[in-house]
């Protein structure tokens, strides 16, 4: 019953149509738009709304000494519950009790959030990556 309710989510979630499989997670491969690097693998991740807080897409130095960072209050994005499961990711120092999530070949982000109170949720925003 989870999976089917899953796939109903994600079937009103114009951002995640055709990206979710039965069982709620990721049906294609996660990439990084800028570069092309892929981030997870098929199966890797589950889909989750939950709304979130991302600063504008930037190299990791501009994020990093931005004191008010402008952004986006994301909803849709790719939850993982263990950082070994990524297949290339970076993570910025930490922004408070969070530390965002960047590409780490081109070093482009946030794509992603973590919040070191919750050391098993990691979540990568659908809008931030591409997928194939």
């Amino acid at each position: 019953m989870a999976a089917a309710c899953a796939e109903m989510e994600a079937a009103r979630s114009p951002g995640a149509a055709g990206l979710v499989c039965a069982r709620g997670r990721n049906r294609k491969a996660v990439l990084c738009q800028r570069c092309g690097s892929r981030v997870l693998l098929p199966g890797a991740a589950t889909f989750a709304r939950r709304e979130l807080f991302l600063p504008s897409m930037k190299k990791k130095t501009a994020l990093l000494a931005s004191s008010s960072p402008d952004g986006d209050m994301l909803q849709e994005h790719w939850l993982v519950d263990d950082m070994f499961s990524f297949e290339n990711i970076g993570f910025t120092k930490d922004v408070g009790n969070v530390k965002f999530l960047i590409c780490a070949d081109c070093e482009i982000g946030p794509i992603g959030w973590h919040c070191l109170d919750d050391k098993k949720s990691f979540y990568i925003a659908l809008d931030r990556v591409s997928h194939e």
